[in-house]
């Protein structure tokens, strides 16, 4: 059985910085794509950031791209998302999606598995 847990969302103020860790287990991970997605309600899932196996290759959304940045630590199958620069429309619930292929996609169809998802509120 396959476990992705996010965790690090909480309350912030605009212009904060916030990581959030993604730990995926349960079975052997090699050879695949990591991704944050986040959605609101009322609104489709959006693609927020993704990265290949080795880290050498990352994909992010116009609207985080120069604030966020991914990166992973394959030791402990473990993805992160450093977001600076918090704003208030980055509030959201995000998620980490795991895909058995080694390359980030935009389209949350392309992933196999899925956390539940963290929430992450940005204040003024």
């Amino acid at each position: 059985q396959v476990h992705v847990v996010e965790t690090g969302g909480g309350l912030v103020q605009a212009g904060d910085s916030l990581r959030l860790s993604c730990a995926a287990s349960g079975r052997t991970f090699s050879g695949y794509a990591m991704a944050w997605f986040r959605q609101v309600p009322g609104k489709e899932r959006e693609f927020v950031a993704g990265i290949t196996w080795s880290g050498r290759s990352t994909l992010y959304a116009n609207s985080v791209k120069g604030r966020f940045t991914i990166s992973r630590d394959n030791a402990k199958n473990t993805v992160y998302l450093q977001m600076n620069s918090l704003k208030l429309e980055d509030t959201a619930v995000y998620s980490c999606a795991v895909r058995l292929y080694d390359a980030p996609s935009a389209i949350d169809a392309s992933y196999d598995y899925w956390g539940q998802g963290t929430q992450v509120t940005v204040s003024s």
